[in-house]
């Protein structure tokens, strides 16, 4: 294993590994944040009519706010390429981790070979994070769903009981 024994190598992993626990816990507390504040949104819509209406702004608030996110994941690498001098300014650092994050890349913007490992490293954080967010949206819609139906999607007792009942979820009906 030679490849990681380079001395550049090691100390982009020494970088990178804690950006990515940072960056994930930030993102997990985050997503957290906004499940509260759906809780608190749907036991306010109860009173409110429109389920459509509710589903739309409760689900956009949250893929705004997931978004916002990303951003704040991807501004904290950015703050380490300034801090290591691997990009010149805070623009080119910003485009740089989000094209890094969202494994886009971006044409005219490179790490220098001596920080290139650190770039990869970020990709590697955004796949976990936009696996962790996929995951969230997903039960967030559903539970979302659940709410506007008068259903609970995972109750606390009784979760087996529901899954042999009907595996699939609650049953789709027309929404006002």
């Amino acid at each position: 294993m030679d490849f990681l024994a380079s001395e550049a190598w090691i100390t982009d992993w020494l970088w990178g590994l804690p950006l990515i626990v940072l960056a994930s816990v930030i993102h997990v507390i985050g997503l957290g944040a906004i499940e509260l504040g759906v809780e608190r949104s749907l036991k306010r819509a109860k009173r409110v009519r429109g389920r459509l209406a509710t589903f739309v702004a409760v689900v956009g608030a949250t893929v705004l706010s997931a978004t916002a996110l990303h951003a704040i994941g991807a501004a904290f690498w950015a703050g380490a390429y300034l801090w290591l001098s691997a990009l010149p300014d805070e623009r080119s650092a910003m485009l740089y981790s989000i094209g890094a994050m969202t494994t886009f890349g971006h044409a005219s913007l490179h790490l220098s070979d001596r920080w290139q490992m650190l770039g990869a490293l970020e990709a590697l954080n955004g796949m976990l994070l936009f696996g962790l967010t996929t995951a969230f949206l997903y039960a967030t819609i559903r539970n979302v769903h659940a709410a506007m139906l008068g259903t609970r999607a995972y109750p606390a007792e009784g979760v087996e009981e529901m899954r042999a009942a009907d595996p699939v979820g609650p049953s789709r009906q027309s929404w006002s």
